[in-house]
């Protein structure tokens, strides 16, 4: 995006205005009374919050005075503004400490896209034709009061789909749908953590995710994370690693990455071991045994935990009245010493050398502090719980649960979010559905038929600040201030040691005419016949109400504060469970490659495909932008005729998609990649029509107790379908072609 458009600096003074618009009234710009008071040329810094992700990193703002270009009363102006310039991590901040991703640096051209919604809509023609016409506010306050009236007294037909962000606003959202007698939200990622979640509450007693003291291990094995690049909290994880391999002149930690595709993260192991999809836990398991069978459990003067061999009881990081031998517990044959688990098997089903297993599992033991991390594609399979919780198991066995250089758990000040095993259920019975902040139709299998589902539902509204693949299909949207316009919150629940609540006010007037959407649901909630009574008339009164006096005064000054609460102990039931060979949708036979969608550096599940920034930010280990691509193993790519570019078809059990060829050599010979991020049928101008979606051709898999998409349990095959198309677009594009290969010397 030009930067003169963020905002058009088109003023017209002097003797040039007056003679441009001598008979061309269209030229003249009315200058209208700023709001704000402003001093020319200094920069003020506020705070505010990283809305792109979960992490929630902290920002420091740089606002200026600057010209925007509005309108007011239907005529056409300039007026003064203090405008956002630039984003920057903040510095004193728990979780990024300074440091800021390149989406985090992205997220200010939301606020100025040129296709950004700046009213509110109402559909003019039928769904998903396009067809839209702009509405007062009073208009559409009053068409979705109307709408929930028609369904009062009938639970199931409000539905609210959201983002499963743990902040104050998902808490408003679900005290007004259950204020008006509805569920809870239906919250959904395509790469949700639902798994990771589960299997820490049974073996920890904490329902969420984790934290890493990268900075002070020694020893680092990752099954499957790429917690540099796009997984959990990958800012604050870059500082603790950059810490592990530089901060003590002395010891430089080790670094081991297993995985079938190499990731940004593999990238920068020592070590990178290859395994086949969904036998990680079995490798985990393997190298629990080595360290019991030769007595090398560290020991790290923790008391040792009762009836389970090697497993400590830490006093620390854990849940009161847990330890971490449930770790051990939740494991079939652990009391046992793992029998089933010897090198020479893990090598049978996992491919990975037996002796690697043993020098492995001698320097986990032997260079402590050691930590286990897993995330991604191994908790993407069928038996995605099985191998978190082998890892979690292979942690307590270490000793490093709650103990520096280990892992630990953020304290938590609010409850985890509730999670149905079939969270779409719910929309089978909806007559009203609200969207915040979603897109599944873009981000499910064609085989949940997101599309067909939602157009049965009689009246949809969106609060979305774009038109997207899903809410193409509403019948009004209500669109929301951008985060550097409104009041935006976070509860992280992973990346520091200290229970951290993020809160920020606008930085900015809204440019357009929006609303907060929190506000806008408190307004609803008021106007209905039967009013939805809440304790709050605004959204920054009830991030007041959320904390103590001290915290909110500290939280006005730097956007975040510590907080302290009784932290949510979960305690789902405890049993062991075995090793079960995952299974695969599509036979071996006919699909004989397996099928790995990720996540993009850049682009992360698709939701940031509409900033132009972030498209044409180069990936790190193809070079490619504004493009989708397929990668496959240069042996497999020889054997099949396929070369660089080379356009491909990918086939599933679900339908064929096609994109050009990367041959890459960090990815094993049976496995086919794809970054997920292109393929919106509708997302701007930047992302509509724009690659392939390799979601559309994923099985409806699921894993069986959390009921989360196992997006990495399909098979595939592929083809040659063509010579290049131009479609892959590289940075690196000349070097990668090899020009002169064919010269005659």
């Amino acid at each position: 995006m030009d930067r003169r458009d963020f905002i058009k600096l088109t003023a017209i003074t002097g003797t040039s205005a007056t003679l441009a618009s001598c008979g061309n009234p269209e030229h003249q710009l009315i200058r209208f009374i700023p709001d704000d008071d402003l001093v020319p040329g200094v920069a003020e810094w506020k705070p505010s919050v990283c809305p792109l992700c979960s992490a929630g990193c902290g920002l420091s703002v740089r606002v200026m005075e600057a010209d925007a270009e509005v309108v007011r009363n239907g005529e056409r102006g300039l007026v003064k503004i203090a405008a956002a310039k630039k984003l920057e991590g903040q510095p004193d901040h728990p979780i990024n400490q300074g440091g800021l991703c390149p989406r985090g640096q992205a997220a200010i051209q939301i606020t100025y896209h040129p296709d950004r919604l700046t009213q509110p809509m109402t559909r003019s023609g039928a769904r998903g034709s396009g067809e839209w016409k702009p509405i007062t506010w009073d208009e559409a306050i009053a068409e979705i009061v109307s709408q929930l009236d028609q369904v009062a007294g009938e639970p199931a037909a409000l539905a609210f789909l959201a983002r499963p962000r743990r902040s104050r606003r998902l808490e408003l959202a679900t005290a007004f749908v259950r204020g008006f007698g509805a569920p809870a939200p239906i919250t959904f990622e395509l790469f949700g953590d639902e798994v990771l979640r589960r299997a820490n509450a049974i073996s920890f007693g904490r329902d969420q995710l984790p934290t890493y003291d990268l900075a002070r291990s020694r020893y680092v094995i990752a099954f499957g994370a790429d917690f540099l690049g796009t997984w959990n909290s990958p800012v604050a994880q870059n500082a603790g690693y950059g810490a592990m391999r530089q901060g003590h002149p002395q010891v430089r930690g080790t670094f081991v990455q297993v995985e079938s595709r190499m990731s940004p993260t593999g990238a920068n192991a020592d070590e990178w071991v290859p395994v086949k999809p969904g036998t990680e836990g079995v490798l985990a398991l393997g190298l629990a045994h080595v360290i019991l069978k030769n007595n090398l459990r560290p020991d790290r003067g923790a008391d040792r935990g009762a009836g389970a061999p090697g497993v400590n009881n830490v006093r620390g990081g854990g849940a009161p009245g847990l330890n971490d031998v449930r770790a051990g517990a939740s494991i079939e044959g652990w009391s046992g010493g793992l029998t089933a688990y010897t090198p020479e098997q893990v090598e049978k089903i996992s491919g990975i050398a037996a002796k690697r297993v043993e020098r492995l599992a001698r320097e986990l033991a032997e260079h402590g502090p050691a930590v286990a991390i897993v995330g991604g594609p191994p908790l993407a399979q069928t038996n995605g719980l099985f191998t978190a919780l082998a890892v979690n198991a292979l942690n307590a066995l270490l000793g490093t649960v709650g103990q520096p250089g280990g892992v630990s758990f953020m304290p938590q000040v609010s409850q985890p979010l509730a999670v149905s095993p079939k969270p779409f259920e719910g929309l089978a019975t909806a007559k009203v559905l609200l969207i915040d902040d979603a897109n599944p139709v873009f981000a499910s299998p064609k085989a949940w038929k997101m599309r067909e589902t939602l157009e049965k539902i009689p009246f949809i509204a969106s609060f979305g600040s774009f038109i997207d693949d899903t809410s193409s299909l509403a019948d009004l949207i209500l669109p929301d201030h951008s985060f550097l316009e409104s009041w935006t919150d976070g509860l992280p629940e992973s990346g520091a040691a200290v229970a951290v609540a993020n809160v920020a006010g606008p930085v900015m007037r809204p440019l357009h005419n929006t609303r907060a959407t929190p506000d806008v649901l408190l307004d609803v909630a008021g106007k209905l016949k039967k009013p939805v009574t809440l304790p709050w008339k605004s959204f920054d009164e009830m991030l007041t109400s959320s904390m103590p006096e001290a915290a909110w005064a500290t939280v006005q000054k730097q956007g975040w504060a510590e907080v302290t609460g009784p932290t949510p102990v979960a305690r789902p039931a405890l049993r062991a469970i075995a090793y079960a060979e995952p299974t695969f949708d599509g036979d071996a036979g006919q699909f004989p490659f397996h099928f790995l969608p990720y996540a993009s550096q850049a682009l992360y599940d698709g939701s940031l495909a509409h900033l132009p920034w972030l498209q044409e930010l180069p990936d790190p280990l193809t070079s490619a932008m504004w493009s989708s691509w397929v990668e496959i193993n240069p042996s497999t790519a020889q054997r099949l005729n396929i070369a660089q570019g080379d356009l491909v078809d990918v086939t599933s059990s679900q339908g064929t998609l096609r994109a050009p060829a990367i041959v890459s050599p960090g990815i094993a010979p049976d496995v086919i990649a794809m970054p997920v991020g292109q393929g919106h049928q509708t997302f701007t101008r930047y992302a509509s029509n724009r690659g392939a979606n390799p979601v559309s051709i994923l099985a409806p898999v699921t894993e069986a107790e959390t009921g989360a998409l196992a997006w990495a349990a399909t098979r595939v095959k592929i083809a040659r379908a063509g010579d290049p198309d131009g479609s892959l677009i590289m940075f690196a594009g000349e070097m990668r072609e090899h020009p002169h290969e064919h010269e005659v010397r």
